[in-house]
């Protein structure tokens, strides 16, 4: 009975190995078929394995001049120029579009307004909608949500791909507006060279074949400067920009990372503008002709600081306001709501009465609405006085004719024209503001600066008609326009990169100290009582991650002395210590570990003992016939510069 029970479960036992073999054998057979399939799926094996023998070749080369890391740095530069370079001819020619449409319709003035306010309403419609279907993180600058990222916030969704090309998309029609909407570029397009620079960080690690680490490292402060870069050929600046705006510190080793890849990303942005035969050789954005024999008097300096003064008054003004309109739209349930579900018609309702509102047969008569925003920032940069061109104004070239007739209508002075620019667009940037689109707020804000800055130039200018001195020297506007953009500017963003943008952008280094005078008065009191910045204003009204003012939250805290908060250090042993009172203090004092210093008059530390180890060593010394000072310098330097793990060398 016994042995039939055996020979049973022997049958069975083989029966499930037989079924066990029969499943592997099936399971490899699957295996090498599914292997063959796949190798059949990838042809030109051999070809494959040559190209990837010569990337691995050119990789290899490379590497022996320098480090992937800069390949990637330069890589960034010129992915970024090229980036802007061919965003900026895609808005020219939408705008040469708008602008030859609407010159074709001229003598039918319904017509005009139709092409005038349906056009910009439908690129910020289709803006908007792109953008938040695409990514809905895409709207805005993206500069505060970028210093948050800096500071080591994860934030994922503002660096994917498809936040890349819903900002990318979006930026061109925001742009292709025109001045109507009056937004620029440079907030967004420094969001989109931080993305890149993401990638270019995953890149790198790929490269290296090291493990995916967060793209929060020096590649996206260095991403950051290559934006400013880009946008106007302008490096020195862009790192400046990174540093003051993007960071509340700044780590030395990303210096020189941030100038090359700038250099690189500024290089291209100009070549790409010879090439396509924009600009005859290298040279400055908005080029100036300043007199440089004797560009003002000193006298016109203490007009600068004036106008500094000015143009903080203004931005204090702009501040408030812009802050005010995004709360009032936050808390406003009735708008609030329309715009959690209506974005795109929000826009498009927004840019349409901002259009009616700039038709040149309404107050953009006033406003020399007709001029795209680079034609007004030419015009208000534009060395010759406007009162000399009004005495005679049939000796002007073209574009200087037309951007005069803008400036100066017919029944109208170019003063009233400045003063209800800058009155009016005021309010205009505020509203358009408030668009859920992606914008930047900078290049308006530059120009705005500007107006006034030539406005107080045109007075100056007016006044002191017959010249200045006996060298009857004329004032000149333009470098007025210069200072009162780089002020009005840096006293928004509370920074001074602005004055040196202001000089990189015109090419115009005579004004270095009048526009650096007029950014420095407008900062100090923008500063005062510690007012926020415009992004900083950004950050606390859409509650991002920031680092918060301390002097802001407690003024006190100015006058707080550090050894009111810090804890002693306990007993510190002097280079010179005695044996008896190293005997005295293992004796009295609890602590574990002692820091050595050279003396107490110079506290510079040596290193740590700890108590154990001192212990031992005293114990070593004591039978020691030698000068007791002698015998304990000998034992604390000893003890410093042993590399045991028992003490902590400095």
């Amino acid at each position: 009975m016994d042995e039939s029970c055996v020979n049973v479960k022997r049958l069975e036992e083989d029966e499930e190995q037989c079924i066990d073999e029969d499943k592997t054998d099936r399971d490899k057979a699957e295996e090498k078929l599914i292997s063959s399939n796949e190798r059949s799926r990838k042809p030109w094996q051999q070809l494959r394995s040559r190209i990837r023998e010569c990337v691995l070749y050119v990789k290899k080369v490379l590497v022996y001049f320098a480090s992937m890391e800069w390949y990637c740095y330069a890589l960034l530069g010129i992915i970024t120029a090229l980036m802007s370079f061919f965003m900026d001819m895609t808005v020219a020619k939408l705008l040469n579009a708008h602008q030859w449409l609407y010159g074709c319709l001229k003598g039918h003035h319904l017509l005009q307004f139709l092409c005038w306010t349906l056009y910009p309403a439908c690129l910020c419609a289709l803006s908007t909608s792109f953008a938040h279907s695409i990514c809905p993180f895409s709207a805005g600058s993206g500069v505060p949500e970028a210093r948050a990222i800096l500071l080591g916030m994860d934030m994922p969704d503002y660096l994917s791909l498809s936040n890349l090309f819903a900002k990318l998309f979006g930026l061109i029609c925001t742009l292709a507006s025109g001045s109507t909407v009056f937004l620029g570029k440079v907030g967004p397009f420094v969001h989109l060279s931080i993305m890149v620079g993401a990638f270019m960080s995953r890149l790198h690690v790929s490269c290296r074949g090291g493990k995916q680490r967060a793209a929060k490292g020096e590649m996206l402060v260095v991403a950051s400067a290559v934006g400013v870069a880009s946008c106007f050929g302008a490096p020195v600046s862009g790192v400046l920009f990174s540093i003051e705006v993007m960071g509340t510190h700044y780590s030395v080793r990303d210096y020189c990372p941030c100038f090359f890849a700038a250099a690189c990303g500024a290089i291209t942005f100009r070549l790409l503008s010879v090439c396509s035969r924009d600009q005859e050789t290298i040279q400055a954005l908005f080029k100036t002709s300043f007199s440089s024999d004797l560009p003002y008097q000193p006298f016109e300096i203490f007009i600068f600081a004036l106008l500094g003064l000015f143009c903080s008054i203004l931005s204090c003004i702009y501040l408030f306001c812009h802050r005010w309109a995004l709360r009032f739209i936050k808390t406003n349930k009735p708008i609030s709501r329309f715009l959690a579900t209506e974005k795109s018609l929000y826009s498009a309702i927004v840019a349409f009465l901002l259009a009616c509102f700039t038709f040149y047969h309404s107050a953009g008569y006033f406003i020399a609405a007709e001029l795209t925003m680079k034609q007004l920032l030419t015009s208000l940069l534009d060395g010759t006085s406007w009162y000399t061109v009004s005495q005679n104004a049939s000796v002007l070239s073209e574009p200087q004719k037309t951007f005069w007739q803008a400036w100066n209508p017919p029944g109208r002075s170019y003063f009233q024209t400045l003063g209800f620019f800058i009155a009016a667009k005021v309010g205009l940037l505020v509203v358009a503001c408030t668009l859920p689109l992606p914008a930047g707020y900078f290049m308006p804000v530059f120009v705005y600066g500007a107006a006034v800055g030539r406005l107080v130039g045109e007075g100056s200018a007016y006044l002191l008609s017959d010249g200045i001195s006996s060298a009857k020297i004329l004032i000149n506007p333009g470098g007025y326009a210069l200072a009162g953009a780089a002020a009005f500017s840096g006293a928004v963003t509370h920074t001074l990169s602005p004055a040196l943008l202001a000089l990189e952008m015109t090419g115009q280094c005579s004004h270095a100290v009048p526009a650096l005078v007029a950014t420095l008065v407008s900062n100090a009191v923008a500063r005062a009582k510690h007012r926020p910045s415009f992004y900083d204003g950004i950050s606390l009204i859409k509650q991002l991650p920031h680092l918060p003012s301390l002097i802001r939250a407690c003024p006190k805290l100015a006058n707080v002395q550090i050894k009111q908060f810090v804890i002693p250090a306990g007993v510190v042993l002097e280079r010179t210590e005695t044996l008896a009172s190293l005997q005295h203090i293992l004796n009295d004092s609890a602590d574990g570990q002692f820091p050595v210093v050279d003396s107490h008059d110079s506290p510079i530390l040596l290193g740590t003992i700890n108590k154990s180890q001192l212990r031992e060593r005293l114990h070593q010394h004591r039978n020691e016939v030698i000068e007791p000072i002698t015998s304990c310098r000998t034992l604390l330097l000893s003890c410093c510069m042993d590399g045991s793990d028992k003490t902590d060398p400095v």
